[in-house]
């Protein structure tokens, strides 16, 4: 059984999903998903290009930003090559090896992201509640070893799951996929033999990247919140919640489109998860523009060429 899983699995050919129920409209749809796919891409490169020529970003809150859009680079470009293939050029096979590595990249990616997202906040708690510590606490060198630990935690995470796979046999010589592109919870349902290891350690990994980590930084900001209404200043108290707002804004908007349209029809769904990954990645930098000061400053020296 064992060689004959891992002959099939080498020869096994994947069929992505696109949208026959918008027949005639695909080209509408890769045009949005290109729209969403160049905002992003030009939006997180700004992003980067301004934190590296400002001298006054060189923070540690701004490492984590830059980290958070090279990841969101990383989302865009292990998704679209599949997308665009299967809504908008009707080529929707993909061989089983490319299903393996795109489930690794968009995983890994997530898994970074919410790594990101913890720093992030624990950088938001230091600074607003013990500021006298900020600068021994988030120094260069450690903010570039939770930077480090977050890569290889994802990567440790996400690596066994290619093999876990791979070592399946999978019965069908052509398999349909739910999606445009390969996750994992998709995957697991096409071998025939036992999934019970995958399906333990898919929802170990789960639980400890997403479960914990939205304790953790749930439990940041409520520590924040506490710290705030404490504030004697009004003006201290607006300015300390309009910067937790810009961090915690791209987080709302990842659960609200996971959330909207739950109990759509089926091609709502594959919409919705087509934006639930091209959507926050467009989103942050967008927000997180018009919500940092520093940013918006240098953005308008850039198009303005105003002297602020």
């Amino acid at each position: 059984m064992g060689g004959f899983g891992a002959n099939i699995s080498s020869t096994t050919s994947f069929t992505l999903t696109g949208f026959p129920e918008m027949k005639g409209l695909e080209h509408w749809l890769a045009a949005l998903l290109l729209l969403l796919y160049a905002i992003s891409f030009l939006g997180n490169i700004l992003i980067l290009f301004i934190i590296k020529e400002e001298q006054s970003l060189h923070q540690p809150m701004y490492y984590f930003l830059s980290l958070l859009s090279v990841n969101d680079l990383g989302v865009s470009f292990s998704t679209l090559p599949t997308v665009l293939a299967a809504v908008c050029f009707h080529a929707p096979e993909t061989t089983f090896d490319a299903s393996l590595a795109q489930m690794f990249f968009i995983h890994f990616s997530s898994w970074t992201e919410s790594g990101i997202l913890l720093a992030m906040s624990f950088d938001r708690y230091v600074a607003i509640c013990n500021p006298l510590r900020y600068a021994t606490v988030l120094t260069d060198v450690r903010v570039a070893h939770i930077g480090i630990c977050i890569v290889i935690r994802s990567f440790c995470m996400v690596f066994p799951l290619p093999f876990l796979l791979k070592r399946l046999p999978f019965c069908k010589a052509s398999v349909v996929l739910t999606h445009s592109y390969c996750l994992h919870a998709d995957l697991i349902r096409l071998p025939c033999g036992d999934t019970t290891i995958n399906s333990m350690y898919g929802l170990f990994i789960v639980i400890s990247a997403f479960g914990v980590g939205s304790l953790l930084i749930l439990l940041s900001y409520v520590l924040i919140l506490y710290s705030v209404l404490a504030i004697a200043s009004r003006d201290e108290r607006l300015k300390t919640l309009n910067t937790c707002v810009s961090h915690i804004l791209p987080m709302v908007s990842v659960s609200m489109v996971h959330q909207f349209g739950k109990h759509a029809p089926e091609y709502v769904h594959k919409f919705m998860s087509l934006v639930y990954l091209f959507v926050p990645p467009m989103l942050n930098p967008i927000i997180y523009s018009i919500k940092t000061k520093e940013i918006r400053r240098r953005l308008h020296k850039m198009l303005l060429g105003a002297k602020f």
